[in-house]
């Protein structure tokens, strides 16, 4: 089974920039994107479509902001939209589809911000997250993915040492993610790769960033540890453009 997490920093604009040609050549049984920045209102907009899968869009009540969508080769036994705490329930965040032998959630992670007024928010976030995956794991094993918005070891970020308390680097954030996969789940990228240097999936617009590969590795697939032994690969496709992110492919034996 083929899944792909993308953060594509607005559909329309990615959509002009070979959206849909990797979406065709990827093929995959599920494809999850964060940052749509649309309303159901503005989807006839696209001309993007994908008319042999069940897509599923969670929008934010502001325009142009969050959003996340699932375009799926099967249809879920059930669907769920955000989580029942967490504080940011108008924001578009959270998918969750459930299928006969697991659950597939799809995030976009609240940014604390640059001054990090929101870490409370993240803190709490996080917390009903956590509490969400574990719900879902004693029924059936999760697959998590998305824009978690942290780079949990200095090994994923280009300037660990510099990047010491700004967002996304935060003893805080990072302090999550270990308690998450603590609490039964695996980073699938690093189960598989634990040592490999310069694999980032988001790059700033700025200094030239990507070309340079300064980046960041802040999308994942987490994934439920009684199932981390059928991952077969993790594949970061750092070779293509549309976005500040690139696209996360996790391959997996289910």
């Amino acid at each position: 089974m083929h899944l792909v997490t993308w953060n594509v920093n607005g559909l329309r604009a990615c959509e002009k920039k070979g959206f849909a040609e990797f979406f065709a050549a990827a093929d995959a049984d599920f494809f999850c994107i964060q940052e749509t920045k649309m309303q159901p209102a503005q989807l006839n907009e696209l001309k993007f479509s994908a008319e042999d899968r069940a897509v599923f869009w969670n929008s934010a009540e502001k325009k142009g902001y969050s959003g996340t969508a699932v375009w799926a080769k099967q249809a879920p036994l059930s669907t769920q939209m955000e989580m029942t705490t967490g504080g940011v329930s108008e924001e578009g965040r959270v998918i969750t589809l459930e299928y006969p032998d697991f659950y597939l959630v799809n995030a976009y992670v609240p940014n604390v911000r640059r001054d990090l007024c929101r870490i409370p928010l993240r803190m709490e976030w996080e917390d009903a997250l956590r509490k969400h995956l574990l719900a879902l794991d004693k029924k059936k094993p999760v697959l998590y993915c998305g824009d978690l918005n942290v780079a949990h070891n200095p090994i994923d970020l280009k300037n660990a040492k510099a990047n010491e308390g700004n967002a996304g680097y935060t003893t805080e954030e990072r302090g999550k993610m270990t308690e998450l996969l603590a609490a039964g789940f695996t980073d699938s990228f690093r189960l598989l790769y634990p040592e490999r240097t310069d694999a980032y999936t988001w790059w700033s617009y700025m200094g030239r960033a990507r070309e340079k590969n300064i980046g960041w590795r802040i999308d994942y697939w987490i994934v439920s540890n009684r199932i981390a032994d059928r991952v077969k690969d993790v594949v970061i496709h750092s070779e293509i453009m549309g976005s500040d992110h690139c696209p996360v492919e996790l391959i997996i034996d289910l």
